[in-house]
């Protein structure tokens, strides 16, 4: 299932299965898994692995160098899981330093022209909307939504079950479960209809609401605020997350 005219270096590593499309380049140090589908004119450089049943669509360049200019030719590696799709133009970068690496999950869609850049490490069951951005060392939890044209600046973390509106600057964490927006980007209320499609029913939502208004809607610092739903999280393991994440923030949170 090899066009004739895709170039596929010797060292590369294919599953009997994978389809590779019109015009694609495959280098040395890519290892493909079972299922794997190439349309026309896909890159994938290596060293990178890649899971089963992985999508690539047309102009997709994957496991590119880094574009830190600290970057000096060392081996670095790009890692992917199962069952993710890149659309077209998605362009995905290995890690900087020596063994380093970029890691993305499994069931993930990633819309055209999306960027993952090095050392980044992206959950599952993600979405990111056209034009979707992420500089260096991000961290993006499960379930989240990354909204069209949006921008993460390097080393932020964006929680699971969060959503970023469109054109959205982040600069700094985005807190789990909530709906961020603008430029910069600020908290907006509790992701309520996606937490709904993912079984949350109202019992498990309803600590979320009130961290939403201690956290974000009171002029209160941020300490008394933890201080109050302290209580709450111990029964919520969602509320629990939020608080833990929090408090483990180096960028300071979006509120």
């Amino acid at each position: 299932m090899i066009h004739p005219t895709a170039i596929i270096d010797p060292r590369a590593d294919l599953a009997p299965d994978v389809e590779v499309g019109p015009y694609c380049v495959i280098g040395a140090g890519v290892k493909l898994g079972a299922g794997c589908v190439l349309h026309n004119q896909v890159t994938l450089n290596g060293p990178t692995t890649i899971g089963e049943r992985n999508t690539f669509f047309t102009g997709a360049v994957i496991g590119g160098v880094t574009q830190d200019l600290k970057y000096a030719g060392e081996p670095t590696y790009l890692e992917v899981g199962d069952d993710n799709v890149f659309r077209e133009c998605t362009t995905v970068n290995r890690g900087t330093l020596p063994g380093s690496k970029t890691v993305i999950g499994h069931h993930n869609l990633f819309l055209s022209y999306c960027h993952i850049a090095h050392d980044c490490t992206v959950g599952n069951h993600v979405i990111f909307s056209n034009n979707g951005t992420l500089a260096g060392h991000v961290i993006v939890e499960d379930h989240v939504i990354l909204g069209g044209l949006s921008a993460v600046h390097q080393f932020c973390r964006i929680g699971k079950f969060a959503m970023t509106g469109g054109c959205s600057k982040i600069v700094q964490d985005v807190p789990p479960f909530m709906i961020v927006d603008g430029n910069p980007a600020a908290v907006r209320g509790v992701n309520v209809v996606g937490l709904q499609r993912q079984g949350y029913d109202e019992a498990a939502i309803r600590p979320l609401k009130q961290a939403y208004k201690s956290l974000f809607m009171r002029p209160q610092n941020l300490a008394d605020a933890l201080a109050e739903l302290s209580p709450l999280a111990a029964e919520s393991p969602a509320l629990a997350h939020l608080t833990a994440f929090i408090e483990s923030s180096q960028r300071g949170i979006i509120r």
